[in-house]
């Protein structure tokens, strides 16, 4: 266009006018190219490359920014491109630390969770969840949840939460390294602002422990109704015996009358060790801790278990270390002594031994007694420590035992911060070993 109009306007001028033409047409053609090029660097180029930002944006790279030393309109949409960017970069940052957060504690609750879209496809589980069923993410991540986990109790529960809208709960059993786990179910729906359903979250509790306690309650309340029954329906029995009967013979009634005694005497017994472990059990429970001399608290319990050993000429034997001390609770430490050397009488045959021995070990005292009694099967060893377990039941019955002895020494041991364990074999004898802190 520039050269069309340099030849058409160059021949009409005259001679001595045409550098002076050419000259002026040039410099308008620099200034319009210097113009052109400025309105280039001040809108075209800075609108271009803040459409750039704003594709990037767009795609989620939240880091790009539009330069804004421009033309002062064209630097104010600079600006404010760079602080949507900003905050964008903010919002992205502060959801992807929130959503860190949130993984971090789903994964590490001691709760199963398996998040369902409204397809029933899962789209997330835990760790726990993990380790309950044995499957991974890539096994259960975007499949249907019926794929993943075939229990029928699982389907029917997914099922009501989506045609009713509301919480259900269930329970399922599993069988899982040869020990049977019990998996309480609860199936949540989920919505969305408008109150539209939007999936649902299952969370699997592992309730094997609470079942666990809760048959050891009930065993324990079986066992006390058994251990009560027996000597009431004996006082009972006799006592109606004696009522009905007009009994003439001073040597039967007297008879009746210690066997009445006796039983009463076992049933007192057995209502003391109730209490006595009821108040072990108890969280506020506390032991009066003080400098025990441990020594002589031994040899004092002995000496009062000397005549029963006697009667069935057992010989006790005693090996205690001078000067063993520790802080403990010296009632409840006699009372330890006192149930495992009874213990150890009842369950030794005639003409046996205990032995008795404390010494210190390093940072412990061990104490033990060893007995050559009748000794304890290997299937009965992890059981004795229960309330009302009996070794020989009928043995126990006839000493007088509430088979609560060897629990209250367990918490009485481990109220000090010790340990016991037991070593036994059928027909030759048993030790029984306490470790207790010594005091320095």
């Amino acid at each position: 266009m520039f050269l069309t109009v340099l030849i058409l306007l160059v021949p009409l001028a005259s001679g001595g006018d045409r550098p002076i033409m050419v000259t002026i047409l040039v410099g308008a053609y620099a200034f319009i190219i210097v113009m052109l090029y400025q309105i280039h660097l001040n809108y075209f180029k800075p609108t271009n490359q803040i459409t750039a930002v704003l594709q990037e944006l767009i795609k989620g790279n939240y880091s790009v920014r539009a330069y804004e030393k421009t033309h002062y309109n064209v630097d104010k949409l600079g600006y404010a491109v760079n602080k949507l960017a900003f905050n964008l970069q903010n919002l992205n940052r502060q959801d992807k630390m929130h959503s860190r957060q949130l993984l971090t504690v789903i994964d590490h609750m001691e709760s199963g969770i398996m998040l369902l879209d409204t397809q029933g496809y899962v789209q997330l589980i835990n760790r726990k969840f993990t380790d309950l069923f044995d499957k991974t993410e890539d096994e259960a991540n975007n499949q249907l949840y019926y794929h993943v986990l075939k229990q029928k109790k699982i389907y029917h529960s997914a099922q009501k939460v989506f045609l009713y809208e509301e919480t259900i709960r269930n329970s399922i059993i599993l069988e899982k390294d040869g020990q049977t786990l019990y998996i309480e179910i609860v199936a949540v729906p989920f919505f969305n602002e408008s109150k539209e359903l939007r999936g649902l979250v299952f969370v699997f509790h592992d309730i094997t422990e609470l079942k666990h306690v809760e048959q050891i309650r009930k065993d324990f309340v079986a066992n006390v109704s058994h251990e009560l029954k027996t000597p009431i329906t004996s006082i009972k029995g006799f006592a109606e015996t004696m009522l009905d009967d007009e009994i003439g013979d001073r040597s039967l009634q007297e008879k009746f009358l210690t066997i009445i005694y006796k039983e009463s005497d076992r049933l007192q017994a057995l209502i003391h060790d109730l209490l006595q472990l009821s108040k072990l059990e108890r969280d506020e429970f506390d032991i009066e801790l003080r400098r025990v001399d441990l020594s002589p608290l031994i040899e004092d319990s002995v000496t009062m278990v000397n005549d029963q050993a006697e009667k069935k000429g057992i010989h006790l034997i005693l090996k205690v270390d001078n000067n063993l001390s520790l802080i403990g609770d010296e009632a409840r430490l006699k009372q330890v002594m006192l149930n495992l050397l009874y213990n150890g009488i009842n369950y030794t045959k005639e003409n046996g031994t205990v032995m008795i021995t404390a010494k210190r070990s390093n940072q412990w005292i061990e104490i033990s007694v060893e007995d050559n009694g009748i000794g304890i099967s290997r299937e009965a060893i992890d059981r004795i420590f229960e309330r009302f377990y009996r070794v020989d039941k009928a043995r126990s019955r006839d000493t007088g035992g509430t088979g609560l002895g060897l629990a209250i020494v367990k918490h009485i041991v481990e109220a000090h911060k010790g340990s016991i364990e037991v070593e036994s074999e059928l027909n030759v004898g048993s030790t029984f070993k306490i470790l207790l802190p010594a005091h320095k």
